[in-house]
């Protein structure tokens, strides 16, 4: 195994480790030394990867998110319904992790990489950005509410009534 394999098992086991101890406790309660010892992996190992708790959870959700979206690009045929299909149908098969989130009110930090990767940006001229953030904080909007009812409804419901209200 290379260095570059090593680390990426060394985040891996210390995300695992954290969702595990996630499902029992508050993140406050939760400590370094514990997050380590489950996942069997020195604070340095810790440090060298993640600024603090949080950290680990942003990354993951960025690596989610990532992944979701260069999935997405290979089929992209420019049409919204499939786009919100396919987020909504990413977030069905993560539901375990973002209900998760949302039980322990960290689904802002869902809120943060969201609207970092697809919000508003300095370049924009002022119409874009304004346009862009309706549209990204309206589906973050969906999105929180759908998951903090439990998602009730299957991800071609949610593409679909979004669809229907405007968003084809």
């Amino acid at each position: 195994m290379n260095n570059e394999e090593k680390n990426t098992f060394v985040k891996e086991q210390i995300t695992e480790a954290t969702i595990k101890l996630l499902m029992k406790y508050e993140l406050s309660q939760i400590s370094i030394s514990q997050i380590t010892t489950k996942a069997q992996v020195s604070r340095n190992s810790f440090y060298r990867n993640y600024v603090d708790k949080e950290d680990i959870l942003v990354k993951h959700i960025k690596n989610l998110i990532s992944k979701w979206d260069s999935d997405y690009q290979l089929t992209n045929n420019d049409s919204n319904a499939e786009l919100y299909g396919s987020l909504f149908m990413h977030l069905k098969e993560n539901s375990d992790f973002y209900l998760l989130l949302k039980k322990r009110n960290l689904f802002y930090l869902f809120l943060n990489m969201f609207t970092e990767l697809y919000g508003a940006k300095t370049e924009y001229d002022n119409m874009t950005a304004y346009v862009t953030s309706f549209i990204t904080y309206g589906t973050y909007g969906w999105i929180e509410e759908w998951i903090g009812r439990g998602m009730q409804e299957s991800a071609e419901t949610m593409s679909s009534l979004l669809s229907s209200h405007g968003l084809k």
